[in-house]
């Protein structure tokens, strides 16, 4: 097959060819040779991030070029990421948005869901803008009401060590909590990054503004974090992404919350989606007695660009 090598990612070689309408996929695992003119970013299992060509000799062997001349050799199979370094913007973006309806004419029950995600890679970053809402209106009852947004940045360092740099945005009716803004700074380490899935680890500390929509005085905290993200998508058409995030904190002894996020990824023909997931929030100190479990189940259908 002879075409341009869009890209590389969660185990998926993506091809444009002169001849195909829709670009081809092919599961890199499934590759048995390749041989690139164009400049790519390219990331190992092992950590390694360089700028180059590839070139296979043998089998599932490769040396790849590098922007100084650098010959690096290795293993097809420990490739895990290629970004064309030459690419336009719009080819280094990507674009999730999910929505979700239900209508119940009993009390004239009305629920709404929305979950977007936009990224953008560079050769050492990686860039996501988020934002997620769950709306509910029904006949005698208050309006619920629930956004989750925010930015996370993360840029790459050498043998799969990572620092992140967050903003991070949460209003909650359950909870009477009328917006959390925090900031976020910390390291990370990804314990295995490969064709099949990824787990990072990370740690640092956190700066939380916090507003109430009863009586109780807007609070200020610091605290500690530990956080785990697992993404396994070679399984077929479904992928599954769990992030855990535990805060202790620093300046209030005693409270603790914590942030749970886990969606099931259906990929259906033409760039659309199932997903059905879990949002749990968990403080120990919240600012209505007995609501420290906040949590939403949702299923909606989306596209990808």
């Amino acid at each position: 097959m002879v075409g341009e090598i869009k890209s590389l990612s969660k185990g998926v070689l993506q091809v444009k060819t002169p001849y195909s309408k829709e670009d081809f996929k092919i599961k890199w695992k499934e590759v048995g040779a390749i041989h690139t003119d164009n400049l790519f970013l390219i990331s190992s299992a092992d950590g390694r991030r360089v700028n180059g060509t590839i070139h296979t000799y043998g089998l599932d062997s490769l040396a790849v070029y590098s922007v100084d001349s650098m010959r690096v050799g290795g293993v097809l199979s420990d490739i895990v990421l290629l970004r064309s370094s030459k690419s336009r913007l719009i080819d280094r973006i990507d674009f999730d948005i999910d929505l979700g309806f239900n209508y119940n004419k009993a009390n004239n029950l009305n629920q709404f869901s929305l979950r977007s995600k936009l990224s953008f890679l560079t050769m050492r970053a990686d860039t996501r803008i988020f934002y997620n809402a769950n709306r509910s209106l029904q006949d005698g009852t208050d309006k619920i009401r629930r956004v989750d947004a925010g930015v996370n940045y993360k840029w790459y360092l050498q043998q799969n060590w990572f620092g992140m740099l967050d903003g991070n945005f949460l209003s909650n009716t359950e909870q009477a909590l009328k917006l959390r803004s925090s900031g976020r700074g910390g390291i990370g380490k990804f314990i295995f990054y490969n064709k099949k899935a990824y787990w990072g680890v990370g740690t640092g500390m956190s700066f939380n503004n916090e507003q109430f929509a009863n009586d109780l005085e807007d609070r200020n905290s610091i605290e500690a974090f530990l956080a785990s993200e697992l993404l396994l998508f070679d399984m077929s058409n479904l992928s599954l992404s769990k992030s855990l995030y535990l805060y202790p904190s620093l300046t209030d002894p005693g409270r603790f919350r914590s942030d749970l996020k886990v969606d099931l990824k259906y990929d259906l023909p033409g760039d659309f989606y199932i997903k059905a997931g879990i949002n749990l929030n968990y403080d120990n100190r919240p600012a209505v007695a007995g609501k420290e479990i906040d949590y939403i189940l949702f299923t909606t259908v989306g596209w990808s660009l």
